[in-house]
């Protein structure tokens, strides 16, 4: 009960005030040059201090300690970092909770940091956006691990969608969460602690007081800045970690040094028909919105362990090759049933795609359904057309012309135009 509560108080304090945070500023203009990765120093038993060889990072057993040995932001001596500090080391659990939230993707994202030579400390942004929750959502519509905006988002080509929300993907919010940062860290002529400022309260905001500060014959470093409350505490939150984390003084619980996760492609639209898979499977995979109904995704996340069995699984699903995805309103009379029939899906499919929980509908509901065809074709209404003349002229029947139009009249409009599906068969 402590730990629920406790956990409560954190995505509070994480979450709620603010999605996108920045760690402290360097002094103005000067970039921050990316140590050697994996160079370690030995503590010293006497005055003297010796390098010792370099560590590879992929020669530890920890995600953590990969992170550790190529931290290379300086640490700070700013109040509002060693408060922050302070408040990490009161709270022991948090890091426990962020371990095993961090757990299946933190590697992959040390990785992407990596392979872009980043700063490391870039990996440790989920932890200060969101608590290492896939899941996350704020009040200002920021979602996922890197609590991206919608409009970010669709900036940097990740698919939201009814179906999918590539923003709670981490493979996709990780590639646009950092595409993101290399264009900050260049539009802040490479001041890091700028770029990760505007980051989280967008790059208008920290331009203008950067400006103002030179107006004035102010300093623009990070901490110089006058920025709202929420953007100052970012860079020391970021900060105050890293220091924890670098000089050893807070047990980060281990994270395997490997790859924890794979991605599966899924071409078109899959219903998982095992319940218990597709529960697995919704933990690695926030971004697909309407389980089992698994649609518009890119690919579904798994357990690196388990690819072999996920990929027969997806293999053997029945395939739901959908052509199109209409609208439908409910009419009086209708029924799941009715409209399940009219439209050959199940009342269960039903359901899972319109996130159903009874078999109560109501008139003037609006329905997301199916329609499985070879062909679809969009007919402009020409004068002397006619229900019957176009049913005829595509070998359907009016009923399903008048269905996938969702027309409750006989009579057309010139221009009109209607939606009709063919079938090859």
């Amino acid at each position: 009960m402590f730990l629920n509560r406790f956990l409560g108080l954190v995505v509070v304090s994480f979450i709620v005030t603010g999605c996108q945070t920045a760690p402290e500023s360097l002094p103005e203009k000067k970039p921050i040059i990316k140590a050697n990765p994996g160079t370690v120093v030995a503590e010293a038993k006497t005055a003297q201090v010796d390098a010792v060889t370099p560590l590879k990072p992929s020669e530890l057993d920890d995600v953590w300690q990969r992170i550790r040995i190529q931290l290379q932001f300086s640490d700070s001596s700013h109040p509002d970092v060693q408060k922050r500090i302070a408040w990490y080391l009161t709270h022991p659990n948090y890091m426990e909770e962020i371990s095993r939230r961090a757990a299946p993707y933190l590697y992959h994202i040390v990785t992407e940091v990596e392979n872009r030579d980043l700063p490391i400390e870039l990996a440790l942004m989920p932890l200060i956006e969101s608590d290492f929750d896939a899941s996350a959502y704020s009040h200002k519509h920021a979602s996922g691990l890197w609590q991206l905006t919608p409009s970010i988002a669709k900036y940097f080509k990740v698919k939201i969608t009814p179906w999918y929300d590539g923003r709670q993907d981490v493979i996709d919010s990780t590639r646009a969460a950092l595409d993101f940062m290399e264009y900050l860290y260049k539009r802040f002529d490479g001041d890091w602690y700028h770029a990760i400022a505007a980051y989280n309260i967008g790059e208008g905001r920290v331009l203008q007081a950067i400006a103002r500060n030179k107006k004035q014959g102010k300093s623009t470093d990070f901490f110089s800045l006058k920025l709202p409350s929420q953007t100052k505490q970012y860079v020391p939150k970021l900060l105050a970690a890293a220091q924890l984390l670098k000089h050893q003084k807070m047990i980060f619980p281990a994270i395997k040094n490997e790859q924890a996760i794979a991605t599966l492609p899924v071409t078109g639209a899959v219903i998982l028909a095992d319940k218990a898979k597709w529960q697995e499977l919704e933990e690695l995979n926030h971004g697909v919105i309407r389980y089992p109904a698994v649609i518009d995704a890119p690919h579904i996340v798994v357990p690196k362990d388990q690819q072999a069995s996920y990929q027969t699984l997806l293999a053997n699903q029945k395939s739901n090759d959908y052509s199109q995805w209409q609208h439908y309103t409910v009419k009086r009379g209708d029924s799941l049933s009715v409209i399940a029939k009219n439209y050959k899906v199940t009342v269960s499919q039903l359901k899972t795609f319109n996130n159903l929980k009874t078999n109560t509908i109501r008139i003037g509901q609006k329905l997301i359904l199916p329609q499985l065809a070879d062909q679809q074709i969009e007919y402009k209404v020409k004068s002397g057309d006619s229900l019957w003349k176009i049913a005829k002229q595509y070998k359907v029947s009016i009923t399903k012309l008048k269905q996938w139009n969702n027309l409750s009249r006989d009579s057309l409009r010139v221009g009109e135009k209607l939606t009709v599906f063919i079938s090859n068969s």
